[in-house]
């Protein structure tokens, strides 16, 4: 493998990892292997730290496909909670209220889920990267300013239901869209349809483009591969 030539890694990013965490440590471990103080390395889109799944890094001269890559399709099977939000959507802030669910049903999910197909405009979470004036949303919002983010057009090729616990009230989907979707958001949006609540528990990307998910390498794995090198 020539990483300054440039090469494109599909790591399975671990659970509380930033995208940029698994940029910063390959870097790292590639810098101190090939004796070098500097090495291109970049990913092709942001994970959530709360999310697992594909994380494509690009290194050396392939960073300058980057832009290319970011443009792919992304896979995503989400666990949803009924019946609650919080601030950031996900696990990161706790619930801060509860809505009814007793009308939840698989046949009413089931009209629902379908109504997300195609293109819409969504509002990114206000605990998200997109920036504002300069700053990225999160920073302003765990300071506890005002974000007013405006909404953005996206398109979802796929979304389908893959389980439904009624008991538990918690709906895993799959959903296949485009560069910019935030699946945080649309959790929040399903709620608020199906006329109450929801925020997610569980999030991974299976799919960037062509490279899916078991097609990728864990990071130990990696660092077996450089010391082989």
């Amino acid at each position: 493998m020539d990483f300054v030539e440039g090469e494109i890694i599909g790591f399975d990013k671990p659970y509380r990892w930033t995208s940029f965490d698994v940029v910063g440590k390959s870097r790292w471990l590639l810098c101190h292997k090939l004796g070098t103080k500097k090495l291109k390395v970049g990913h092709t889109g942001t994970l959530d730290p709360l999310a697992t799944g594909v994380v494509v890094v690009c290194t050396g001269k392939k960073t300058k496909l980057i832009d290319a890559l970011q443009q792919h399709i992304k896979e995503y099977v989400a666990t949803l909670q009924l019946g609650a939000t919080t601030p950031s959507y996900d696990l990161e802030k706790p619930i801060d209220q509860t809505y009814p669910t007793e009308h939840i049903t698989r046949e009413l999910i089931d009209r629902v889920i379908p109504t997300f197909l195609g293109e819409q405009w969504q509002v990114p979470p206000i605990f998200s990267a997109v920036k504002v004036d300069g700053k990225r949303a999160y920073e302003l919002a765990r300071k506890g300013q005002e974000v007013e983010l405006k909404p953005k057009l996206l398109k979802i090729d796929e979304i389908e239901v893959l389980s439904f616990d009624q008991a538990l009230m918690q709906l895993q989907i799959r959903v296949v869209c485009s560069k910019g979707t935030y699946i945080r958001a649309l959790a929040r949006d399903i709620g608020e349809r199906l006329h109450s609540g929801a925020h997610l528990i569980a999030l991974r990307r299976t799919r960037v483009g062509d490279i899916r998910v078991e097609d990728c390498i864990s990071f130990e794995q990696f660092e077996q591969i450089i010391n082989q090198l």
